[in-house]
């Protein structure tokens, strides 16, 4: 039996529960009524009475406190950086960036039978919200509506650009900012297991395998020219 801990949130406990009670006049105009229960230690409603205007108050500044997290999410500490490609703000926001070619550690689950450790990986193109993350690799660095986009040269990423993050427990502020968003994306992604491929898709040119056994061991960088292009344009990602 699997352990699923890890995937429960924070939990809360029924304290408050409200009633709208509505009828229509004789000229069809509503009108309205609330009434306000407080919730005993089983969770049932007791002690009902008119809502009161200092529980209305608490509940006005409950709502406007997550209406303004949810309005900060992805607003940036400070002026854009020149990684940042493309930027939507507010609860349904995402982000569009790009990290340049870079060693950095890999890790691989042993069924691969590739060393975990540095190697070079090419320029790629991250799409992120909060919930979900698409990856490409690129050639050109200077991103613009007429970059190319190839597959992102790793495991655990669909044809597609998305990423399965398997068992990793993402967990994105409501109210994150830009720049903790990237960092975080970046950490996930790299700080969980490569694993395996999908349905058959090839992210790279010849053994994707031993493409990695002979990055792992070398200090080449990345050989740009086994990405494979996918045809997505850029512009589908905004």
């Amino acid at each position: 039996m699997n352990n699923i801990i890890h995937n429960f949130g924070t939990l809360y406990h029924p304290v408050k529960a409200l009633l709208l009670y509505q009828r229509k006049d004789g000229q069809n105009q509503l009108t309205s009524y609330v009434e306000s229960y407080d919730m005993d230690k089983d969770g049932c409603p007791v002690n009902g009475h008119p809502l009161s205007v200092k529980e209305a108050n608490a509940l006005a500044k409950s709502l406007l406190i997550a209406e303004k997290k949810q309005r900060n999410f992805l607003n940036p500490k400070g002026l854009l950086t020149p990684e940042v490609v493309f930027l939507k703000t507010g609860n349904d926001g995402f982000a569009i960036w790009k990290t340049p070619p870079q060693r950095i550690k890999l890790l691989f689950t042993d069924n691969l039978d590739i060393p975990c450790g540095e190697a070079s990986i090419p320029a790629l193109l991250w799409r992120a919200g909060k919930n979900n993350l698409s990856i490409f690799a690129i050639v050109d660095e200077t991103v613009n509506g007429d970059t190319s986009l190839y597959h992102a040269p790793f495991f655990n990423v669909y044809a597609d650009g998305k990423v399965c993050m398997g068992n990793v427990p993402v967990k994105i502020p409501h109210d994150c900012s830009l720049e903790d968003f990237m960092h975080q994306w970046q950490a996930y992604f790299f700080n969980s297991y490569f694993s395996h491929l999908f349905g058959g898709h090839t992210p790279a040119k010849g053994n994707i395998v031993q493409l990695w056994q002979r990055l792992i061991k070398s200090n080449k960088p990345f050989p740009t020219d086994k990405l494979i292009a996918n045809n997505i344009p850029i512009n589908k990602l905004i």
